[in-house]
């Protein structure tokens, strides 16, 4: 580390001398300077206490070879070692930040508060609870004390829990959060140049210990999908694009039902003026009244079907002869058309699923065969005791509560029937159905114009909404939530869904998990160094897997020196 001298000339002569922080490093074998940071005029800063400062790096470094004088040298033997006073993570944080504000998320939150005054600024405190969510997420109590002590969050040095509250307040105002969803969701689309015809719409759940009270209630006991309806729970709804880039999320009470969710989808997405969209739901969305309403509000739809619920349209299709077409290596399609109807359906059958399914089968009944065969030698046995014997009478209770057990057992149960005497056999019938479904699936669709190979892909991408969702409660621990007020809940969710937004973004710019990311970048630090000629802040020096990072994302990587303040 050394200070290094250049000068330039003015035109009417005179020579104007700068200083710059500097070090050697060695390039193809050639020994040469690498400027850290630039100091200003000779004349206007302490060349002293600049070249004490230097020399303190050195020797607290250990190198002294880039030393440009013997004055520089003395010193170096002159001045104390320097103490690290202060060490933070620093790179996961500089990739967020340069991604929000290529997003223009900070710039939505100011144009939104803009006429309001706080001491703090606000849209810093949301960046750094986005941030903690995204790479070590906690409780906001927490991520206040993350921010102060273990993370350098650029432009905010230290925030508390009333910080991180009033930002989160802030966020869910009905026009703040509008403006950010729409702003950011239009910034991205231009700057990934997405695809949004297609628009890829799921729910979750999750639940909490209690019930609200009255009749505005948002926690409320509903339909589970993770089989928990002995606690109340919330409805996330998420919008994705076919890249598995969230556009848009929602938050209802536990009790909502698919007609209310999906009218609001609609309304929300509809006021963007998107032109033409085909919303993508599963299996869970595609009862005729929810079709029906997706058609009256304009646009098409994708929709998966339920084939094993007794549905007469759903028997009809899949009764209807014809060849499939290959689409790819595990997926053939075949276009259905019924009389009557304008939706159009397609059968899509992957051959390896339908091995898989096979595969499962056999083993079930292989169980249950084996189930009934033990139950039936058991019984043999006591067969040839008296009739009053109670041993016999406690033998045929437990093989009556064996049957029933076996009888109701969640997978198992399904490929069994009762006979009129009471005893259990195998449902042959069910088993020849359900051979006749293996390794396929039901989709309809409402546009005449999209072809059954389109459809088919379009559907297999609702994958990413579900991807979406499962990293949200794993990565980004949407749950367990540590609110109870409902707009504090809805700002926990909008704060994950941004988090989810800028780490799908790295992932698609970088080719690479956002774990990886994450682990790599978190590995660089920024330290504090103090000494009596003045303190300094240094970050470690990068990797090239790290160096790759910020360049996929065409993200300027932090200084080496963020700041000098000689003594």
């Amino acid at each position: 580390m050394f200070l290094r001298f250049t000068s330039r000339t003015n035109a009417d002569g005179t020579v104007v001398r700068y200083v710059a922080l500097a070090h050697n490093r060695r390039v193809d074998g050639r020994i040469k300077p690498d400027v850290l940071m630039n100091l200003g005029r000779v004349d206007q800063v302490d060349v002293a206490g600049l070249r004490r400062l230097a020399a303190s790096i050195n020797k607290h470094f250990g190198d002294s070879d880039g030393l440009t004088d013997a004055a520089e040298a003395g010193a170096v033997a002159r001045a104390a070692p320097l103490e690290a006073i202060d060490a933070r993570t620093i790179g996961a944080t500089w990739l967020l930040d340069g991604l929000w504000h290529r997003l223009d998320v900070g710039t939505a939150v100011r144009a939104a508060t803009g006429a309001r005054r706080f001491t703090t600024n606000m849209e810093r405190v949301l960046f750094a609870l986005v941030a903690n969510q995204a790479i070590a997420p906690m409780s906001k109590l927490s991520a206040a004390e993350w921010v102060r002590e273990d993370a350098a969050v650029p432009g905010l040095s230290t925030m508390d829990e009333d910080h991180a509250y009033r930002a989160m307040d802030l966020l869910v105002d009905a026009d703040t959060q509008d403006r950010v969803q729409e702003a950011v969701f239009l910034a991205v689309a231009n700057l990934l140049n997405l695809e949004v015809n297609l628009l890829f719409f799921d729910t979750t759940y999750f639940e909490r210990d209690d019930e609200d009270g009255g009749d505005d209630a948002f926690r409320r006991f509903g339909h589970s999908k993770d089989h928990r309806g002995d606690l109340p729970q919330i409805v996330i709804g998420l919008a994705v694009t076919k890249e598995g880039i969230p556009v848009r999320c929602w938050c209802w009470p536990g009790n909502s039902n698919d007609q209310q969710i999906l009218a609001e989808v609609r309304a929300d997405v509809r006021d963007w003026k998107l032109g033409r969209v085909i919303t993508v739901v599963n299996r869970g969305f595609s009862s005729a009244d929810n079709l029906d309403y997706l058609r009256r509000t304009g646009g098409h739809y994708i929709a998966g079907m339920r084939m094993r619920d007794g549905n007469p349209l759903v028997e009809a299709v899949l009764s209807r002869q014809g060849r499939y077409q290959h689409v790819r290596d595990n997926l053939r399609v075949k276009e259905v058309r019924l009389d009557g109807h304008d939706a159009r359906f397609v059968i899509c059958h992957n051959p390896d699923q339908a091995q898989r399914d096979q595969q499962h089968r056999d083993e079930a009944i292989a169980r249950v065969q084996a189930e009934l065969a033990c139950i039936a030698e058991q019984r043999a046995r006591d067969a040839g005791r008296p009739p009053g014997d109670r041993t016999r009478a406690r033998n045929e209770a437990a093989h009556v509560r064996a049957e029933c057990a076996l009888r109701d057992h969640p997978t198992l149960g399904r490929w069994l029937v009762q006979q009129p005497n009471g005893r259990l056999k195998v449902n042959t019938a069910k088993v020849k159905a359900e051979a006749k479904l293996d390794g396929k699936y039901l989709i309809a669709t409402s546009d005449p114009h999209i072809s059954a190979e389109d459809v088919a892909l379009g559907y297999k991408n609702l994958l990413e909404a579900e991807r979406g969702f499962r990293d949200l409660k794993t990565q980004l621990l949407l749950r367990p939530v540590f609110h109870r007020l409902e707009h504090r809940i809805r700002a926990h969710v909008l704060i994950c869904w941004l988090a989810l937004l800028l780490t799908r973004v790295a992932e698609r710019s970088c080719d690479q998990t956002w774990r990886n990311i994450n682990r790599q970048l978190g590995r660089i630090t920024q330290v504090t160094l103090a000494g009596p000629a003045g303190t300094v802040t240094q970050t470690t020096p990068l990797t090239p897997e790290q160096k790759a990072i910020y360049h996929a994302l065409s993200i300027q990587p932090p200084a080496r020196v963020t700041a000098f303040d000689p003594a």
